[in-house]
């Protein structure tokens, strides 16, 4: 009975910095993962920058095109021409639509005379509170706007401005 008592008393022992550790993870990791969609958000938020240069560039070096309106067009491999398809001015994770969970399209592209004079670039979560929760959206004016509820259709029309 004694050598019961000495090896129920050890195990308790023992599991007192199991549950330690196991009350520390419970805290930490939902502040990592705050973290983990701040850095996403953030990194969302400079893509879409450099979205806005890259078609500000596009449209003074194709001026008979004006902006475009695939990603497909600002990327483009190292190996080729420079053209009004594959213009080089971005990287390709950025011109296939996808980065730090986040997705990226440039939509309601508005022509006159054949020229593109507008176009709307969104990105939104591609897992709504795990990857990111804000959508974020901005247009020929370079003002970036973003969405708390994450819907990229509401963020140009209700979106508060990025500071």
């Amino acid at each position: 009975m004694a050598l019961a008592g000495l090896i129920l008393g050890y195990s308790g022992l023992a599991l007192i910095p199991i549950a330690i550790v196991l009350i520390i993870a419970a805290i930490a990791i939902p502040n990592l993962l705050r973290a983990r969609i701040a850095a996403n958000e953030s990194s969302a938020v400079a893509v879409i920058r450099t979205i806005n240069t890259a078609e500000r560039s596009y449209r003074y070096s194709f001026p008979t095109v004006g902006y475009t309106c695939a990603l497909s067009s600002l990327g483009g491999d190292e190996k080729s021409l420079a053209s009004a398809e594959h213009a080089h001015l971005v990287d390709g994770v950025i011109s296939a639509g996808r980065k730090n969970g986040y997705r990226f399209e440039i939509q309601n592209c508005t022509a006159s005379d054949g020229v593109t004079q507008k176009y709307q670039v969104v990105a939104y979560p591609e897992t709504h509170n795990q990857t990111g929760v804000r959508a974020y959206c901005s247009d020929e004016s370079e003002v970036i706007r973003f969405d708390p509820k994450g819907s990229a259709d509401d963020c140009l029309a209700f979106g508060a401005a990025v500071q």
